[in-house]
């Protein structure tokens, strides 16, 4: 594991800003999740922080010991977030739950793109999107919290040469989730992944919303109001 607050072209400093906490309430109890957070998981490194968010997300603490950093990932969304490159999702809920304050990516769900492939193949719906976005995909920052079949596919697109930024791949389930995470892990491409079958919507979304929050961190751009 890289100490990225010192490594790979990225300052980050391990204090957090919550620019989703728009009341007074949400604040504080975002505040003390975080404190907890730090003291279960550590707090010295970015990687430490994205556990601390994947495990509030989860409300289980052992889910930091199943988060997977390959790749420098945490450097490559920063410096993609700089660039406004398109977040892609798998899923709806992925999509609704990713921070939208304080970037200019624009995110997409796979679901709007390839009804054509699904009606040809007879392949899932999120798989079908990302091969109809694959010219989207070089340089984009690619989110999958529920679709193993959509994962499988990024991947043999990535052995064809297609480049992400990153990929955050935490399926979830009984069937392919692992697996495809396995293939995830073994590909020379900056990548988050959540060990076994766990994962899901709300570990996707809290490891991509936690490099938002550094990115904005780092750019200066939060309001007041939301430093914890």
């Amino acid at each position: 594991m890289s100490r990225e607050s010192s490594r790979h072209g990225a300052t980050i400093k391990n204090t957090y800003i919550d620019v989703g906490a728009d009341t007074q309430e949400g604040y504080a109890i975002s505040k003390k999740s975080r404190a907890l957070a730090k003291k279960a998981v550590g707090n010295e490194t970015p990687e430490d922080r994205v556990k601390q968010r994947c495990s509030i997300a989860v409300g289980d603490f052992a889910m930091a010991d199943l988060m997977r950093f390959n790749h420098h990932p945490i450097s490559a969304i920063l410096e993609a977030l700089k660039t406004g490159a398109p977040i892609i999702t798998d899923i709806r809920m992925v999509q609704v739950g990713i921070q939208k304050k304080g970037h200019t990516s624009e995110v997409l769900c796979a679901l709007d793109f390839g009804a054509d492939i699904v009606r040809r193949e007879g392949i899932t719906r999120s798989s079908a999107g990302f091969i109809a976005l694959r010219e989207r995909l070089p340089g984009a920052i690619v989110v999958i919290g529920n679709a193993p079949s959509a994962l499988l596919s990024l991947c043999a697109m990535v052995r064809e040469g297609v480049r992400p930024a990153a990929i955050i791949g935490a399926p979830v389930g009984f069937v392919n989730a692992a697996e495809s995470k396995e293939v995830l892990r073994m590909l020379d491409i900056p990548s988050i992944s959540s060990e076994g079958t766990r994962g899901g919507t709300p570990v996707a979304v809290a490891a991509v919303n936690e490099c938002i929050t550094m990115y904005i961190e780092g750019s200066g751009h939060a309001g007041p109001g939301h430093r914890l």
